[in-house]
């Protein structure tokens, strides 16, 4: 005989008093919303069957929300995400999330004439959309432009554009600043105080804010900046060498008229930091003997490259989670004020800035 499920089975489940559970179910007393439904439900999924006041049916219809109007939440992006970007793992999880409150997801590209010609993508239909997602989304007329659709917006990182009006829209980024202004302190703790930059700075609110926490974090440890060292323009396609990437050649043509090289390089991504590698290989200089670098994002290639990269690594599954939440609650709550979340990150010490284990603690 199949044992029957009793109220203290559902309330030692839960950690929560018999007591609690009894007012749930039997609808007396006082309990939050949250904790009631809580309640209600774990017993659906144990098989309670003995609720003295509500039809079973009428229950489970009260936990299950009905699917909503317009279930699509378009994807917009200028940027073939592959594996190697940091968004591919925060989407895995954005999409699950989303799938288990009626939405689905779908990806349309942005091409350079769609922004030249302020249109949404051909393949996206706005009349299904409940809202927009915008990866890659960095020119900040076109992003400006999405914000007019009339439906509720969040870009994962956003322009750079200090100074213009903010963007009427919720944004998503990582914390671009604790793990270089950490990674700082520690180079001076060190005695190390020749200190540059290379990324290009306006690429994007990420890469700018990047730049900004390396310039703050050098004048609070009171270290000199030397302009320099700061290679911040967007790479110029023409100064690339033969054999070498445009990247790779536009760092070697800049390195070449340093009249000193700094000791370490803080770099706007991982991808800036393992070009720039290759460049000092082509001046004959060893990292990190010669030159320390550190990258960001903690990209599936710091590991793979020699030496192991040191840099700071994202939550993605956490930014998938907190884009999950800033996009449903903006459509469930559209004159909210517009929200900017920045999502924990860590500094990660390998190779090539001589990381030790201490450096961690």
């Amino acid at each position: 005989m199949e044992n029957r499920v009793t109220i203290q089975d559902i309330a030692d489940s839960l950690g929560l008093s018999r007591n609690t559970v009894s007012k749930a179910i039997n609808n007396t007393g006082v309990l939050a919303d949250s904790t009631r439904q809580k309640i209600l439900a774990r017993a659906i999924e144990m098989g309670y069957k003995q609720f003295s006041y509500l039809d079973l049916d009428a229950v489970q219809n009260s936990l299950t929300p009905p699917a909503p109007a317009k279930n699509e939440i378009a994807l917009i992006t200028t940027w073939f995400l592959n594996s190697s970007h940091f968004s591919a793992m925060m989407l895995d999880k954005f999409q699950m999330e989303i799938s288990k409150r009626g939405y689905s997801m779908t990806m349309h590209f942005a091409r350079a004439e769609d922004i030249a010609a302020q249109r949404l993508p051909a393949s996206l239909r706005l009349e299904n959309c409940a809202a927009i997602i915008c990866i890659e989304v960095f020119d900040a007329s076109y992003a400006r432009f999405i914000c007019q659709s009339g439906v509720p917006v969040l870009f994962v990182d956003a322009p750079a554009d200090p100074g213009a009006d903010p963007l009427p829209a919720d944004i998503l980024t990582m914390n671009n600043d604790e793990g270089i202004s950490q990674f700082i302190h520690l180079m001076k703790k060190r005695g190390i105080c020749d200190i540059g930059f290379a990324g290009e700075a306006m690429h994007c609110r990420s890469f700018f804010e990047r730049f900004m926490a390396y310039r703050n974090s050098m004048y609070l440890c009171s270290l000199p900046i030397h302009e320099e060292w700061c290679i911040t323009e967007k790479p110029d396609p023409a100064s690339a060498s033969a054999g070498m990437s445009p990247a790779e050649g536009y760092f070697y043509s800049k390195l070449k008229e340093f009249r000193k090289i700094p000791r370490v390089f803080v770099c706007a991504n991982d991808f800036v930091a393992i070009d720039l590698m290759h460049a000092l290989n082509h001046l004959d200089l060893s990292v990190p003997e010669d030159v320390m670098i550190l990258g960001f994002d903690d990209s599936a290639e710091s590991l793979l490259v020699t030496p192991k990269l040191s840099t700071v690594h994202i939550h993605s599954q956490i930014m998938g989670f907190s884009a999950t939440d800033l996009i449903l609650s903006r459509i469930q709550n559209p004159a909210l004020n517009y929200r900017t979340c920045a999502c924990e990150t860590n500094l990660i010490l390998r190779e090539s800035t001589e990381g030790r284990q201490e450096d961690h603690e």
